[in-house]
């Protein structure tokens, strides 16, 4: 598979994982939903396969592989790919593995079983850390979308995982921020068959946003309703 087969400017991500099930039916699907080309993998020795021709932003990997142990996974990664971003992902919870791991190079050490949403924030904060020191440094002044456009920013610089849909309508808000959109065109943003669109999901999908933003950052996000019109997006 082709991680970069999915949205351009998608963050490319190496699943190192042996149980097919967790892999193929549950985590892959699941990531994808949040926007990421995930290129599922089963050995190390498949990584190493593909490191010299594909480019990874980050690698999620388990500690219990068929043909390595992921400790020693990533201390070779770290060797061969300063740079990479890693995620374990592993049952075991247990704090000398875990630190282990971070000691190994890990950056971000995660158990099974793992809630997906924890899952994408942490690898879009940590893509978000791996960049210049110029961008991590920077605070931002008003609501915005990250680099990749999977992640709203907001202004005290809490990072909130958007899924596929919810990006689509902050981005269509966004383009215009002050000023409001007719429903007509979000949901047109939404969706490519808009007359079997009930319209209600439109609003349903904007309260669950606003509910989420304000659960995971504290903040209110100035998304407005105007009766009769659409939607209007503030700074």
């Amino acid at each position: 598979m082709d991680p970069k087969k999915n949205t351009p400017d998608a963050l490319s991500i190496a699943l190192l994982e042996d149980d097919l099930l967790l892999r193929d039916r549950i985590l892959v699907p699941k990531l994808n939903r949040y926007g990421f080309a995930v290129d599922p993998l089963g050995t190390a020795a498949e990584l190493y396969e593909r490191l010299p021709q594909q480019h990874y932003d980050i690698v999620v990997l388990d500690i219990g592989l068929p043909d390595e142990d992921g400790f020693s996974v990533t201390r070779r990664l770290r060797q061969l790919q300063p740079e990479l971003g890693i995620v374990m992902l592993t049952g075991r919870s247990e704090a000398p593995d875990q630190i282990r791991g971070l000691t190994e190079g890990a950056d971000a050490y995660l158990t099974k079983p793992v809630d997906i949403e924890v899952l994408a924030a942490t690898v879009h904060s940590l893509a978000r850390r791996l960049q210049s020191a110029a961008a991590e440094s920077a605070v931002p002044t008003d609501w915005r979308l990250d680099t990749h456009g999977w992640c709203l920013l907001s202004p005290t610089g809490q990072l909130i995982a958007l899924t596929k849909t919810e990006r689509r309508l902050v981005e269509r808000l966004m383009r215009v921020p002050g000023e409001v959109v007719p429903r007509e065109e979000l949901i047109a943003a939404l969706t490519d068959n808009v007359h079997d669109f009930d319209p209600h999901r439109l609003d349903s999908l904007v309260h669950r946003l606003r509910r989420k933003v304000s659960d995971r950052s504290g903040d209110s996000l100035p998304l407005v309703s105007v009766h009769g019109e659409g939607y209007v997006m503030g700074g």
